[in-house]
């Protein structure tokens, strides 16, 4: 997230410079960094959100993968004492190297679009470090993360998220306060880590089925999960063979998932 015209935005890292001073001073707000907390920015761009949380003194780690925007971002904070720039990749960044506490590590940044689903599913796999997460993101991709059984925004990003956190959508950000605009509107949301209302005995097993069942969202269970699940496994579970996939509550995929683990217990399908 950042302000400003200085830098060519770079259409191969997604970049859309956020500069409404409204927009961000409501970021932060929705945030409420404090003092010390361990904060990590993704993608700080040119450091309009990074100024503005800088304030709030937290110990600010930033990650950036654009090498012209390392060069710009060291040297505007060059002298302030609770920065850190790290130069790389956020897909390939493990959080266990910023030593933070379990649970207290607060996650932001404009999520470019083109890596937003597969940097999501990077940072869900290292959850036991976060304590939570604020993202602009599509506003499209926002709508799937929060989307309930039944609708068409239903699938596996929100499925394998709502296992995970609370996902809570704060506001939405017209392209108008980006530089350039993007051709969509964006959104801001809200992810609390927590425990599972119903965990799965084989995370790896349920991940897998709900992949498996929205490949084909079009077909019933019985089609789709014909690899994995027979008629009466999903019967056992509770599933009407001839559901789709867009139907069943998370807790629905755990237990079919904890169902076919127990059948299984040497992990084959």
């Amino acid at each position: 997230m950042s302000e400003g015209k200085a830098h060519q935005p770079r259409k191969r890292f997604g970049q859309n410079f956020l500069h409404d001073a409204r927009i961000i001073q409501r970021i932060v707000d929705s945030i409420a960094p404090q003092p010390g907390e361990p904060v990590l920015e993704i993608g700080p761009g040119q450091g309009a959100l990074t100024s503005l949380l800088l304030q709030h003194q937290p110990q600010l780690t930033a990650v950036e993968l654009d090498r012209d925007l390392v060069a710009l971002l060291q040297a505007k904070f060059a002298a302030e004492p609770h920065f850190t720039l790290v130069a790389g990749d956020a897909l390939k960044f493990a959080l266990a190297s910023l030593g933070a506490a379990p649970h207290s590590l607060r996650v932001v940044g404009n999520l470019p679009y083109n890596i937003s689903t597969p940097l999501l599913f990077h940072l869900l796999a290292q959850r036991e470090y976060i304590r939570d997460m604020h993202f602009m993101l599509q506003k499209e991709v926002v709508q799937r993360l929060a989307a309930e059984p039944g609708s068409r925004d239903y699938g596996r990003l929100g499925i394998m998220a709502q296992y995970y956190c609370r996902v809570v959508p704060l506001f939405d950000v017209p392209p108008g306060c980006f530089f350039p605009p993007p051709k969509v509107m964006s959104a801001i949301v809200r992810l609390v880590p927590r425990e599972p209302s119903l965990p799965a005995e084989d995370p790896a097993l349920l991940a897998l089925l709900v992949n498996t069942a929205f490949q084909q969202r079009r077909k019933t269970l019985r089609n789709t999960l014909k690899g994995m699940a027979t008629e009466v496994q999903l019967r056992a579970a509770g599933i009407d063979p001839d559901a789709r996939a867009e139907t069943l509550a998370v807790d629905d995929f755990v237990r079919l998932a904890n169902s076919l683990a127990a059948a299984n217990p040497d992990g084959a399908p």
